[in-house]
């Protein structure tokens, strides 16, 4: 069965968003209203309304760090992961975790850097040299 994932979130200022997901992390604009916009994330719908953003907490530990939960993010093939670090960097992102690598040399071999966007919603982006990967333990 091919799906596509649709999350719907709160942000606080739409014109902010547009500015992050389309002009930062290069998302093209769907939809909106005075009160909502559409966003193809990758292949996949993200919905974000006004409002108060969800509340998080650094509970969740990758490595030594701990990061926010809960939190979304994308599998990306390593060169895209690359590619999309790169342009993280060159828009100035605070990173909570920055671009690296993790399990080296293990099965699920994989590249991690966690961000918020301006509203504090936590994004995580991984990447893999294959994504047949991504379940490797």
């Amino acid at each position: 069965m091919k799906s596509l994932f649709h999350l719907a979130f709160n942000v606080t200022h739409l014109d902010e968003a547009r500015h992050f997901y389309g002009g930062v992390l290069g998302c093209t604009e769907g939809r909106s209203a005075s009160t909502w916009v559409d966003f193809d994330f990758f292949g996949h719908q993200l919905s974000l309304h006004l409002g108060e953003p969800f509340k998080t907490e650094r509970t969740g530990r990758v490595g030594d760090t701990l990061v926010p939960m809960p939190h979304f993010g994308l599998v990306l093939a390593l060169p895209d992961w690359q590619a999309m670090a790169s342009r993280l960097q060159a828009a100035k992102t605070e990173f909570i975790l920055p671009p690296q690598a993790r399990f080296e040399g293990q099965p699920g071999e994989q590249w991690t850097m966690f961000f918020c966007d301006p509203f504090g919603n936590p994004i995580e982006l991984k990447g893999f040299r294959s994504l047949d990967t991504l379940y490797s333990a």
